[in-house]
């Protein structure tokens, strides 16, 4: 399924006018056979609009900041294995806007042509996603929004950046084919773990970054579930972990990411079972908010 990308062209006006065409020859077809004719056209009508139909509305999640997020599980060497675990399973419910900004059906890795300056592997996202759904089945469909980038700083994505900029795009372009952002899933910090200066300011940066996101989304209370970092790259790893523990926002959820298993030979990113876990732990926060 990996290798399948199916763009699901969710355009609702240019499908209405395909299915308005087909209705009108299905009629031309059935015009003998009177009413019976006519309600086999709506019949037939009905049952292709439907699932398309499902895929209007949209619960859209949001994934930002650097390599763990965008996922590095099971890339050795710089190749990644293709292996999926189950709990990271495509699915026709489960959507991603990629970076044409079309919705197609999610797989990984999510981040292919988002974070494309290092090879990606695996991440939270799908896991998240599917096990979501595993515990609310009746939340229909997910879209995924990929936006991080490796390496990046804190610094990186204040408002008016170029990441910035392309995650307000982003997160606009999900919008336009009906939908709701459900919510911000945001994992980044080692790269600010190797200054000193960086790592002091963080807690100001990162609660400025989710004010901005809030206010040009219009979404006050939108739902941010971010990650406490598990690794970092230089020696002001505490003082970031401290300052995202400390961040105390209405509607921020903290998950701590610390002691979840990283791949071998790479003290920094997680192993594809330590994103498939934190996946699961930040459905959980999700769904504790509602």
């Amino acid at each position: 399924m990996s290798s399948i990308h199916i763009n699901y062209m969710i355009d609702n006006h240019s499908l209405f006018i395909q299915l308005l065409l087909f209705v009108i020859l299905q009629f031309q077809h059935f015009t003998s056979l009177s009413n019976l004719g006519y309600y086999r056209v709506l019949l037939i009508m009905v049952m292709l609009w439907t699932p398309f139909q499902s895929y209007a509305y949209k619960n859209i999640f949001l994934l930002a900041g650097q390599s763990n997020m965008s996922g590095r599980g099971g890339v050795i060497n710089g190749s990644w294995t293709g292996y999926i675990p189950p709990e990271c399973r495509s699915q026709p419910s489960i959507l991603r806007l990629n970076a044409e900004l079309m919705w197609e059906v999610a797989c990984e890795p999510l981040h292919r042509d988002i974070d494309n300056n290092k090879t990606c592997g695996v991440g939270p996202g799908m896991s998240f996603a599917n096990y979501v759904l595993e515990k609310d089945s009746n939340i229909g469909v997910i879209g995924l929004v990929p936006c991080a980038f490796g390496g990046s700083f804190i610094s990186d994505w204040r408002q008016g950046s170029p990441l910035y900029d392309r995650l307000m795009k982003r997160s606009k372009a999900a919008l336009e084919d009906g939908g709701e952002i459900r919510a911000l899933l945001w994992y980044q910090g080692e790269s600010d773990t190797k200054k000193e200066e960086d790592a002091e300011l963080y807690k100001k940066r990162i609660e400025e970054f989710f004010n901005a996101v809030r206010t040009n989304l219009s979404l006050p209370n939108l739902p941010i579930i971010q990650v406490a970092l598990a690794s970092g790259i230089g020696a002001y790893f505490d003082i970031v972990r401290e300052a995202q523990l400390a961040v105390k926002l209405p509607n921020v959820i903290t998950v701590d990411a610390k002691g979840l298993q990283l791949l071998n030979d790479d003290p920094v990113h997680l192993s594809t079972p330590g994103q498939v876990r934190l996946g699961k732990m930040m459905a959980d926060a999700f769904l504790y908010f509602n």
